[in-house]
């Protein structure tokens, strides 16, 4: 297969207007929930759920920038400058260095933003950034398309490369996340496509890019090639998949010092759900949806194997939110209780948990409750974790309570 710019086209029925079911009045980032008709759900046998338990530490949340409009991501260059770049859904990179804050990419004039689930999404700073200025931004263009594409520090808006065009059937579930791993691939997360339950049943059909984890290496190639230890080089399957069976994942993050990937899936019906995939993963994983959402059956169509699916690792029902926001595990050198620790949140309700594997035994617990809408979370270079408030534009770092 050629891996020259791609285009997936993808068809599907139309559905009447009444399918859209907004729990919130204000614009959202990486929620919008449809409605489908009530599907009985079981719950299956976890391997390795977590359990909650009392926090293991006091957290404060301490406002340290303001000002910024609909705010969905925030992140480090790692490249010592010190400057820490925050994503704005209507198309801006703003830069902060010692209080100044300066717009180093404007694209929107061709980012589509009016959707709730629309914009642009996230960004991704190559590790050799401080002398190749190359980064990559994740959003959606005029028709409602998603596009992956590289930007130079040097050219500013100037020169945009796109890498992946993937149509979206409908508005929502649009996914957002980049993000560089260990290994120095550039991985992207799909959402299903939309609607409500994904009808295309994008999350299991290997032969889409919806509702995946990619896996891509933008240093060789034009403008990219595919690792050749991607799970389905050579195989039935897109190449460039890595990991599927996922419904819309907003946010995930590598762990800065052990390498495993955490992978928060906004859930459908009931459930919000976590995703762990170990640094030796060899990639491949069926995370599990449509046929699950969280540990509970969905619609196993095809009467697939429960035991053949990468089960989370921990969910939590809408009783406690209604859209989770991936976060980061903290790393910083000034709160060692927390140290391991897996933060992340939930939009709706502005709950913030930790979770944490202790001796082979996942553990989670509620930190704090608050009245932000939590569209994302960020760590700097030191490995500290911010919280963002979509709707204030004020971003936070957690600190010691």
């Amino acid at each position: 297969m050629s891996k020259n710019f791609k285009i997936i086209l993808i068809t599907g029925i139309i559905l009447g207007s009444s399918v859209y079911l907004m729990f919130r009045n204000e614009l959202r980032a990486g929620i919008e929930f449809a409605k489908i008709p009530f599907i009985a759900q079981r719950e299956v046998s976890p391997s390795r759920k977590a359990v909650e338990v009392a926090p293991w530490a006091k957290i404060n949340l301490e406002k340290v920038f303001s000002g910024f409009e609909e705010p969905l991501y925030l992140v480090e260059a790692k490249d010592d400058s010190g400057n820490i770049y925050v994503i704005e859904k209507g198309g801006k990179i703003i830069s902060i260095n010692n209080g100044t804050k300066t717009t180093i990419l404007d694209i929107s004039d061709r980012v589509r933003d009016r959707e709730s689930e629309r914009g642009l999404l996230s960004v991704a700073f190559h590790p050799d950034f401080k002398n190749n200025g190359r980064y990559f931004v994740y959003y959606t263009n005029s028709r409602g398309a998603v596009i992956v594409s590289e930007f130079n520090s040097a050219t500013g808006n100037q020169n945009e490369k796109a890498l992946l065009k993937i149509s979206q059937p409908y508005s929502n579930h649009n996914g957002g996340q980049l993000a560089f791993g260990p290994d120095g691939y550039l991985y992207i997360g799909t959402g299903d496509g939309g609607a409500g339950g994904d009808p295309l049943d994008n999350g299991q059909n290997k032969l889409s890019l919806l509702g995946k984890i990619l896996r891509i290496d933008v240093d060789t190639g034009n403008p990219y090639s595919v690792p050749p230890d991607n799970p389905f080089v050579n195989k039935s399957g897109e190449d460039e998949i890595w990991a599927y069976g996922l419904r819309n994942p907003w946010r995930f993050s590598f762990d800065t010092k052990t390498g495993d990937l955490y992978n928060a899936d906004v859930g459908q019906n009931e459930w919000e759900e976590i995703n762990f995939q170990p640094a030796s993963s060899k990639g491949g994983e069926n995370y599990g949806w449509r046929i699950l959402e969280g540990f509970h059956t969905f619609k196993n169509d095809n009467n697939t194997n429960i035991n053949s699916l990468t089960m989370p690792v921990m969910e939590y029902n809408h009783s406690e939110g209604c859209s989770v926001s991936g976060g980061y595990v903290y790393r910083g050198e000034n709160f060692k209780q927390l140290d391991g620790t897996y933060f992340f949140g939930d939009f709706c309700t502005g709950n913030i948990w930790g979770l944490r594997n202790r001796n082979g035994e996942w553990e989670y617990a509620k930190f704090l409750t608050t009245d932000h809408l939590i569209s994302s979370f960020g760590q700097n270079q030191a490995g500290n974790v911010y919280v963002i408030d979509f709707k204030t534009g004020d971003i936070y770092l957690i600190t010691q309570g």
